[in-house]
């Protein structure tokens, strides 16, 4: 066991000693709904982490977990019951079945928890708001839903949901929403720049061996750090003469030195310091067992030894894009048909006129 006085230390804490005796006592349900009513939510949620890593408790997903917890804990602080009872239908009929739908195909990512707790914040804000003005959600008007946007166009477009699913299921009539705001990408940087970082990324080994290999991936495959952190060892394939990795269809193969680079990487992880890495089939193991790495600590790495993640995703795919077919570049790296098309356009590019599909018969 790695760091076995730091686990000694983890046991001997009150209340992991109160929550162990809970469960071997059968006072506390060994369930995921009987952890879920304990306190604090951070011992709560490292133990349940290692009972699901452990097949004690069956694998959900934690940030699905987390979202519950936080969600039980908003609803209490609203003080009109019927506004309760509505956000509990959207949370419950919307935004919890989107997120076990999406749980169900991947883990889910912080980042996007955090923004279904932006819709339940912005809906509770909504309906206070428009009780101050003496109406309720089936009374509202197109007035409302303007003056509502007008005051705060980026805080309140969360509640556009709610707004959304309210019109859908017939609790408020059919009024018009503020178009949404396309949002361009950070300035990518300059090709040459782009190509000097990978360079001393892929020749200088005095920098972190995990930190390189998700820069040759940003840098070269224009992946995001949210999708980085989602592979899998299962997801590299070696087969002694070629590295392959599959981030759409078909794997994409690593050039040398790369594919060095990640057989290193990949022997390496064995002796990382962390409670789940040894157990974790995750390329890039998290400090939580059983749990990926926080895309965010990865950012934070990645600029460590200078690579701005997003700048140079962009350069990256900007600069794919121009260099084979759109929808060849996006099946093969997991993007969007109609996200590689606009890459085109705002490069420059020439594949306007090509045709998706198999060119080999």
């Amino acid at each position: 066991m790695d760091r076995p006085k730091s686990r000694l230390i983890w046991l001997r804490n009150p209340n992991v000693v109160r929550l162990l005796r809970g469960l071997a006592t059968g006072s506390i349900p060994l369930s995921h709904d009987g952890l879920q009513q304990e306190t604090p939510w951070r011992t709560v949620t490292h133990l349940r982490d290692l009972l699901m890593d452990s097949a004690v408790l069956p694998r959900v997903d934690p940030q699905l977990l987390l979202y519950q917890r936080w969600l039980t804990e908003r609803l209490a602080t609203i003080e009109d019951p019927g506004h309760r009872q509505l956000l509990r239908h959207f949370a419950t009929w919307h935004q919890m079945r989107r997120l076990r739908t999406k749980a169900e195909k991947g883990p889910l990512g912080r980042s996007q928890t955090n923004h279904t707790k932006q819709e339940v914040t912005q809906a509770g804000a909504f309906l206070g708001w428009l009780a101050d003005r003496g109406r309720v959600i089936g009374q509202c008007q197109q007035a409302d839903i303007d003056a509502w946007h007008t005051e705060s166009v980026a805080t309140r477009r969360p509640s556009q949901s709610f707004l959304r699913w309210c019109i859908k299921t017939g609790r408020m009539p059919r009024l018009t929403l503020p178009p949404a705001v396309i949002t361009q990408d950070p300035e990518p940087l300059h090709q040459h720049r782009r190509l000097a970082i990978l360079r001393r990324v892929l020749n200088d080994d005095s920098l972190p061996l995990r930190a390189r290999v998700a820069a040759a991936l940003v840098l070269l495959y224009a992946q995001p750090v949210s999708r980085i952190v989602r592979l899998t060892i299962d997801d590299i394939t070696d087969d002694e003469t070629t590295v392959t990795v599959r981030l759409g269809d078909p794997p994409s193969p690593l050039p040398e030195p790369v594919a060095d680079l990640m057989r290193a990487y990949i022997q390496s992880r064995q002796h990382l310091p962390y409670a789940s890495s040894r157990s974790s089939q995750w390329l890039f193991p998290g400090r939580q067992p059983g749990q990926p790495m926080n895309p965010v600590s990865l950012q934070v790495h990645l600029r460590k030894i200078g690579v701005p993640p997003q700048r140079g995703r962009t350069s990256a795919i900007r600069q794919l894009v121009l260099q084979a077919p759109a929808p060849v570049i996006a099946r093969a790296l997991g993007y969007h048909d109609k996200t590689a098309t606009r890459l085109v356009t705002e490069a420059g590019g020439t594949w306007s006129r090509y045709a998706p599909g198999d060119h080999t018969r």
